[in-house]
């Protein structure tokens, strides 16, 4: 089964690596949301972040670094990191990517990103679901 991300991490495919190590590759996204959104990679195949405990940890150090190149040398304000996991999340290519999204004051991205108030009770109801064994 082909996949692009192996294809780039393997340079088969033509990408803009802006950072790596033997463990991740951090590359501009073609559909960029922003002047400079990168996707990070692990170099192995992982489909998604439940298909590893420990593909966190390979891609965090190159993560870190192209999180400061977008700071340093495009004078981001901040950084939005997000991840898909399954096509219902949204993902499309089903290797693991990470989005570093870099933001300036008042540029209008994910401005509906706002949650709804939850009641203590739907919490508590919530949490001894997600903890209960």
């Amino acid at each position: 089964m082909s996949c692009i991300f192996c294809d780039i991490v393997s340079g088969e495919a033509e990408s803009f690596v802006v950072a790596s190590d033997e463990r991740a590759v951090a590359f501009l996204d073609i559909n960029p949301f922003a002047n400079g959104h990168t996707l990070v990679v692990p170099t192995r195949h992982v489909t998604d972040l439940l298909d590893s405990a420990d593909v966190l940890s390979d891609i965090a150090p190159v993560l870190h670094e192209a999180a400061g190149l977008l700071v340093d040398r495009l004078g981001a304000d901040g950084i939005n990191v997000f991840q898909s996991s399954g096509a219902a999340a949204g993902q499309e290519v089903f290797h693991l990517h990470m989005h570093l999204l870099p933001r300036w004051h008042g540029d209008g991205l994910l401005q509906d990103l706002v949650g709804t108030p939850s009641a203590v009770d739907d919490l508590e109801r919530l949490h001894h679901r997600l903890t209960a064994r």
